[in-house]
């Protein structure tokens, strides 16, 4: 392919901050542009943002399909659908079942071999390791407590492909767990009723990360502060947010920039199958799931999910929640790049790092969108 030049765009830079400048892409990957080759392609990139396709490293599917079906079909639909939106790297994540099922799905992700569509750069284990007490969207008939063995057996399944499982410290054995496995994935805390020494304790033993902040678990109080405050107390742990303006009041998405700053926010979706599709009935994890809209619910009216892929989120955390283009841009590509360890290749735009790169117009909607160096949009 004829290297591709995108000339006098404003360009997102590792710093987190946007600048005047081109991008050069040559065999897939990002190039020094000060120099560009004879013969390249030439894009005028003149009013556009130039931003590192987004990484989603919490989301269980979209266009009527989810990592749960456990097929290459599923998992070829929402790689499709993503890459689309500008999500060019996917980790996405299971539901609490049972082990045989998780161990169905694992395979069928490490046998997932495609090129084209998204990365599929890792998957989650969201459950069974949760409390009964906030367990949400996620069927408590099947939780059970953290078994490191378990987890082997699934990681071998998955050949590696594990890279968070999300865990409540108050569960049985969640210590032990802790010890076991934090140097073998991502542990997050998630689905907890833990309050806020317990989750300091947690945060102590090796736990690096909150699941979607605010929802499914205990909210601030003055006497009783809960896990949140430990985590920004924490100091290197990072926090989720799903930006999709269902799940999280605009003043508490601005509260936690506030509290943790934009090198510790991910972005992330919580997408379920419904995103990109009509309004209706759906599934999650077994459990029927309403869409309507960008609220996806239970039938008792608890939130499953949500509705709308990652690029929509970062829209709506700049548009209707006031949150700096760049920093909501960080908080979607590089922070959960490095993450979940990935940032080598996928994250930013750096000479060396793959040819993912979106192009945004002045109202944030998709002008151009390149994977690998390909432009699919």
């Amino acid at each position: 392919m004829r290297p591709i030049l995108l000339q006098n765009g404003q360009v997102f830079r590792s710093d987190g901050h946007f600048t005047a400048g081109d991008v050069l892409i040559a065999d897939g990957r990002f190039c020094d542009a000060a120099e560009p080759p004879d013969g390249a392609e030439r894009i005028d990139a003149s009013g556009l943002r130039l931003i590192p396709g987004l990484v989603d490293i919490h989301f269980h599917g979209c266009m009527g399909h989810d990592l749960c079906d456990g097929d290459g079909e599923s998992i070829r639909a929402i790689a499709d659908y993503e890459e689309r939106q500008g999500v060019t790297a996917i980790c996405p994540a299971t539901m609490t079942l049972p082990e045989e099922e998780l161990l169905r799905i694992c395979r069928a992700a490490a046998a997932w071999q495609e090129e084209r569509g998204a990365a599929l750069v890792g998957i989650r284990l969201e459950g069974p390791f949760l409390s009964k007490e906030k367990c949400g969207a996620q069927d408590p008939a099947y939780l059970v407590p953290p078994d490191p063995a378990m987890f082997l057996r699934l990681q071998e399944a998955a050949q590696g492909l594990i890279r968070i499982v999300d865990l409540a410290p108050e569960t049985e054995g969640a210590f032990a767990f802790i010890e076991a496995v934090g140097r073998e994935t991502v542990l997050s805390l998630a689905h907890t009723n833990a309050d806020y020494d317990l989750a300091s304790r947690a945060f102590a033993a090796g736990v690096k990360q909150v699941t979607h902040l605010f929802n499914a678990m205990n909210g601030m109080g003055t006497r009783n502060p809960g896990p949140i405050p430990a985590a920004a107390d924490a100091g290197s742990v990072r926090v989720e947010m799903i930006c999709d303006g269902i799940h999280i009041h605009p003043a508490m998405v601005r509260t936690a920039f506030r509290m943790f700053g934009d090198d510790r926010i991910i972005f992330i979706s919580d997408s379920m199958e419904a995103a990109g599709m009509e309004d209706g009935d759906y599934r999650l994890g077994g459990q029927q799931v309403t869409k309507r809209g960008h609220r996806a619910q239970l039938a008792d009216g608890t939130i499953a999910g949500s509705a709308v892929h990652l690029m929509e989120c970062l829209r709506i955390a700049v548009r209707d929640m006031g949150i700096p283009l760049a920093s909501a841009v960080k908080c979607a590509s590089i922070n959960p790049a490095r993450a979940i360890g990935i940032d080598r290749d996928h994250g930013s735009i750096e000479p060396g790092k793959k040819a993912c790169l979106v192009a945004l117009d002045e109202d944030l909607r998709i002008v151009m969108v390149f994977n690998h160096g390909v432009r699919i949009r």
